[in-house]
């Protein structure tokens, strides 16, 4: 009996942002706190990665499940990490929340006062 084949998908800012505004995926942001206050992405939930553990994210079978980060590397790295946790197959945010601008897409940013 062959062992099921794990994968990692790496989806492109537009179709991200296209699920997510559809409601179809839940899009975690592996930065640090600070971060994740100066800028982010409408919807995004926080689970840095210095801290990441994948058996503590919520379970939403109706909504795949993305990573993102600020180029694409820490958002790789949990997207590893949940398959090593059990998981057949993982995702993540190529480009990251760079790419996300690069393409005109909008982030909430913390205004800073005065």
């Amino acid at each position: 009996m062959s062992r099921p084949q794990l994968s990692i998908e790496t989806m492109d800012v537009v179709e991200v942002a296209t699920l997510l505004m559809a409601g179809k995926l839940l899009l975690i942001d592996v930065r640090e706190p600070a971060e994740f206050q100066a800028e982010r992405i409408a919807g995004a939930l926080l689970y840095p990665l210095s801290t990441f553990d994948a058996a503590a994210l919520p379970e939403d079978g109706a909504r795949k499940i993305v990573f993102h980060c600020g180029s694409g590397k820490r958002s790789l790295t949990a997207a590893e990490h949940r398959l090593a946790a059990g998981q057949l197959h993982s995702a993540h945010m190529g480009g990251g929340i760079a790419a996300w601008k690069a393409a005109g897409l909008p982030v909430v940013t913390l205004i800073a006062p005065g």
